[in-house]
């Protein structure tokens, strides 16, 4: 006998699977990835090939021999865990160190909890900050944009913009590092062309910007917790310009802009805060993480030790998701408590 499903109603089918939903989140990833293998060459096809196999054996070696279950790399979750990981790493970062990070990643992120929608983190975020704490010499060691030119153990390296604006920041920098920080800020048309240095994730802002619209359209995230990011680090920044905090030579609106397009900033707004399983389910409780996130980034950010905070941000709001989850609409025809 067929095990019966007992739920509310409507009973009907929208079309969506996971296989589908993160098909479409690789799609939106696909025009940023091509400009950043334009920016960095054979390192960035390295890097995500090594990436997006490892996670996919590490889910299928864990599903059939450890958990004894059916394999799920079908549903495609581990190959975006894969794409997102190196999303979030220099394009010549060594092979092992990679390898590592998506044994992290599958191992003690997603697959000890259970697996695809049981896990309480982003399973590359945990990747990621794991190996910068592990390894901070090689994930902040990042090569000089020159397209197929910068091998893939290329030496010559550069500072990233979110580096500049931490100098910037920094009421003890003298003027010549100020004036080095100002010459190292790249155009603006340039950042979002993604015309720079830095990780796989961290160039071209305007086509991560227009893949985040791409899966709003397609229904696959909503706006709130990007768009709740998004303006809560921009009012934050200029608050930060209003207060002085910025050297004269800085306008308050270009912060603001070099802010939001640079770092992770864009990535994790549009592609990892958004994550289904790692966010709260209720409108209300996404407005709530997306602000959380854009306060404890731009903490981090102008007075922490790092000059990124985005993945720490969005791993503490994730730690906060079940809270959150106790926002809840009330029952139709309930009655208040008195």
């Amino acid at each position: 006998m067929k095990q019966l499903i007992v739920s509310p109603a409507p009973h009907f089918h929208s079309g969506d699977s996971v296989r589908k939903n993160m098909l479409l989140v690789i799609i939106a990833l696909l025009p940023a990835y091509a400009v950043s293998v334009w920016q960095f060459g054979w390192g960035a096809l390295i890097t995500t090939a090594i990436s997006v196999a490892a996670c996919v054996l590490f889910e299928w070696l864990i599903a059939k021999y450890i958990l004894k279950q059916k394999s799920t790399i079908g549903d495609l979750s581990a190959v975006l865990t894969g794409l997102l990981l190196a999303f979030n790493l220099p394009s010549n970062l060594p092979w092992w160190i990679v390898i590592i990070g998506a044994l992290v990643a599958i191992g003690v992120a997603k697959m000890s909890f259970g697996g695809l929608g049981q896990n309480i983190f982003n399973p590359a975020l945990v990747g990621r900050v794991f190996m910068l704490i592990s390894f901070p010499a090689q994930m902040t060691t990042w090569p000089e944009a020159k397209g197929f030119a910068t091998s893939y153990v290329d030496a010559t390296t550069g500072a990233t913009p979110l580096a500049a604006l931490k100098t910037l920041l920094d009421k003890g920098a003298t003027d010549d590092k100020v004036s080095d920080a100002l010459s190292a800020l790249p155009e603006m048309w340039d950042i979002l062309i993604g015309k720079m240095g830095g990780s796989l994730g961290e160039v071209s802002a305007l086509l991560l910007l227009a893949g985040g619209i791409f899966l709003i359209a397609t229904r696959v995230i909503t706006w709130h917790i990007p768009v709740s990011i998004m303006a809560t680090v921009a009012l934050f920044a200029a608050v930060t310009g209003w207060a002085g905090l910025l050297p004269e030579s800085v306008a308050t609106g270009e912060y603001v802009m070099m802010t939001l397009c640079t770092g992770g900033m864009m990535l994790g707004a549009w592609f990892m805060a958004t994550d289904y399983v790692t966010s709260p389910m209720s409108n209300c409780g996404k407005l709530i993480f997306g602000v959380g996130i854009g306060v404890i980034v731009m903490v981090i950010r102008t007075w922490g030790a790092y000059p990124e905070g985005m993945s720490f941000a969005i791993l503490i709001m994730n730690a906060c998701a079940p809270l959150l989850n106790l926002i809840r609409p009330k029952r139709f025809g309930e009655k208040k408590k008195a």
